[in-house]
């Protein structure tokens, strides 16, 4: 089959690899159908995640249908349409019994295009795949299911849920990119005052109201001050840090009010600063993660009912499998070329072009 495969730092290619078998009784083998690329992706290309090794298929979020399992699968069969979660579980140890899967003892957590081969090629084969993989209700699409393979439940759990949005708050989202729409979109299911979301990028302010932002701020426009004007000097009740750099986590812990709550979602591959000497006094609650998963089933019901904003909204621009480099291509330039979420697959019915 077709896979790309990561080579080492800012080295990857779509290249030949042997198809994937059935290795254990809770596995199973889907043959990809939608699949995106992720920012997390991008930082294993440039070597922010060494545990990635050389010759690891990349990827960890899909759609696809389930086509071999092993003898201890029970939930899912062969022709089943299914979505492949980020995060893998065990069901056994400790933390999955907490629903902390991402946390996982027992050869689960986030294994896919990390420490195992992942989701960017024609199949894959998904461990535990009982916990692991989600049957399809007919009434959502493929590119609106992929968006919750890690997107929406990594912005609901690590931003909303940690961050604990409550009605009435003021949110500010530090990053506009997929992830930090997601936050928006599902920080408005629990009322919050305003959102004021923040990027270097006017696409993506632009997709950030579309969404539900309140007021938007180019990050090199004195964020800060809005924030602190919008508040009556007071700062927000909840940040979230969406984008993984320094700069930005640091920005957060000056923008949240004492009392307040920064929730960081980023992926971060260099040190930041936390300044206790102006932070010790101010009651802050920071809180970190990988997401869990465990509310997929939730927001999958939320998608299917309309509930959630879907692939118009979120992916701007699709490609065969067979481009895949050039989606990491339009893909990692983003400020240029004014991706938010690529999905690579088969074109959908109404993408056909009639004959002639």
């Amino acid at each position: 089959m077709k896979a790309m495969v990561f080579h080492g730092k800012e080295q990857k290619s779509w290249q030949d690899v042997p198809d994937p078998g059935i290795q254990d009784p809770a596995d199973a083998v889907i043959r990809v159908e939608a699949v995106t690329i992720c920012g997390t992706d991008l930082h294993i290309l440039k070597g922010d995640v060494p545990e990635v090794e050389p010759g690891t298929v990349l990827g960890h979020e899909a759609v696809g249908e389930v086509v071999e399992t092993g003898s201890e699968v029970r939930g899912v069969r062969p022709g089943d349409r299914v979505l492949v979660s980020c995060i893998t579980a065990c069901g056994r140890c400790r933390y999955c019994r907490e629903n902390r899967f991402g946390q996982c003892l027992g050869g689960g957590g986030w294994i896919l295009g990390h420490l195992i081969d992942g989701t960017q090629a024609e199949y894959v084969r998904v461990p535990f795949a009982d916990l692991s993989v989600h049957p399809l209700p007919g009434v959502v699409r493929s590119e609106d299911a992929v968006l919750l393979a890690d997107i929406f439940p990594t912005a609901y759990e690590v931003g909303v849920l940690s961050g604990r949005v409550r009605p009435g708050d003021t949110v500010v989202v530090v990053g506009a990119g997929p992830i930090g729409l997601a936050t928006i979109a599902t920080a408005r299911l629990f009322t919050p005052g305003r959102i004021i979301a923040t990027d270097l990028v006017a696409s993506r302010l632009e997709a950030a109201r579309a969404v539900g932002a309140d007021v938007t701020v180019d990050a090199g426009e004195a964020p800060e001050q809005l924030v602190e004007d919008l508040t009556d000097g007071l700062g927000a009740d909840v940040v979230v840090e969406a984008v993984g750099v320094p700069q930005s986590f640091e920005a957060c812990t000056r923008m949240v009010r004492p009392g307040g709550h920064v929730a960081n979602v980023g992926v971060h591959g260099r040190s930041a600063e936390l300044h206790l000497e102006s932070l010790w006094s101010r009651d802050l609650t920071i809180t970190t993660g990988l997401v869990d998963t465990c509310s997929t089933p939730l927001l999958l019901d939320m998608m299917a009912a309309g509930r959630l904003p879907a692939a118009p909204a979120l992916v701007t621009h699709r490609f065969p499998h067979s481009r895949m480099e050039e989606a990491y291509d339009v893909f990692s330039a983003a400020a240029d070329t004014g991706a938010l979420k690529v999905v690579l697959g088969p074109p959908t019915h109404d993408e056909v072009a009639p004959a002639g």
